[in-house]
Parts: C-alpha cells; structure tokens; sequence
C-alpha cells in the first residue's frame, strides 16, 4: 500500500481542519461568484449545460482528498454555497446545492471507507457527486424536462465534467499543495506525490 492510500488514522477533526475546510469553502464561494456570472452569460441549456456543472463540485472533492476526514466534502461545499449566496442569481437554494453536491462527494469518500485518496477515489467521488448535481437539477431546476434523450446526455456530460474538472484537477491541486510544503500537517501533504 503506497503512502497515498494509507488509511486515515483518526476521525476526529483537529482546529486546522476545521480552519483549512472553511478556508477551502470560502474560497470556492468566491470563484461560484464568477463562475455563476460565467455561467448566466452563456446560458446553456440542457444537455450542454451539464459540462458546466464540475467547477462547482470543486470544493467537496478538494476538501475530502485534502482534509481526509468524514464531512470535510459537505462541510466545504455547503459554505461554498453560502458564501456564492453574496451574489448568486440562482437565490437560496443553492444551499441546498451545496449540501447535495457535499453528500454527493462525501458519499464517494464513504464508499472507500476513508481510506484511500487516490485516482481512483477521486474519480469514484467525482462520479457520485456528478450523479447527485444531475438528480437535484432535473428534479428542481429543469423539470420540464421530461425526454430521456435530454437527461440521460445532460447527467453523462455533468459526470464527465465532475470527473475532469472535480475529480482529476482537484487531485492534481492537492498533490501541488503538497509538494510546496503548506499541507505538512495533513496526511494528504507527506504522501508520496
């Protein structure tokens, strides 16, 4: 078992866990800010729209490969949320986003029990927070759309988008965070990189 995959050895969170996933929350709230506006003014409609969704799966997943603790994904990503409220033209259910997408990710992490953190836990996260943001929107932002020709592409490309974006540059992210130095304190920051 390679260092990356090492389980983790504790549940319980630390201050700079708490601290560092709230950054990391903040911090994505930020960027939804931009990329909501990013988002309106190209206004893509189903199925297109779908690869659009990775960036804001973004928070969960770097906080669960970073973090390495049971909520971190949830934790970050609903405070993302918040936070993005500050000028979201989607109102307050994009809290609700948040929290899905969070569960989503974290669901992914559960599978693994917390005890790999690897390309293959990223991709399984990724996959499993893509499929919650698919489910959520076709139930509550797009219900009109009822053809399975425009669901079954519109959850295909979120998933992939999720996957790229969420899954494979979050990893990438973290493991560049590492090799600086900044996550000494975590177990994500002594794996081999």
């Amino acid at each position: 078992m390679s260092v990356q995959d090492r389980p983790v050895t504790t549940v319980k969170w630390r201050t700079v866990d708490i601290v560092t996933t709230a950054v990391l929350g903040v911090a994505f709230g930020v960027v939804f800010i931009l990329w909501n506006l990013v988002n309106s003014a190209i206004a893509l409609v189903p199925p297109v729209s779908g690869i659009m969704n990775g960036v804001y799966l973004m928070p969960g997943l770097v906080a669960g490969l970073l973090v390495r603790k049971p909520g971190a994904a949830t934790f970050a990503s609903t405070l993302a949320a918040a936070v993005s409220l500050l000028a979201s033209p989607y109102g307050g259910i994009i809290v609700v986003y948040g929290l899905v997408q969070g569960l989503g990710g974290e669901l992914g992490f559960a599978l693994t029990r917390y005890r790999r953190f690897g390309w293959g836990t990223a991709v399984l996260a990724a996959v499993t927070a893509g499929l919650s943001t698919s489910v959520l929107d076709l139930t509550l932002y797009y219900p009109s759309v009822s053809t399975w020709g425009v669901k079954v592409p519109y959850t295909v490309l979120t998933v992939v988008s999720s996957v790229v974006i969420a899954g494979v540059l979050g990893l990438l992210l973290v493991r560049a965070l590492a090799r600086t130095g900044a996550l000494s304190s975590f177990a994500s920051g002594r794996s081999r990189v």
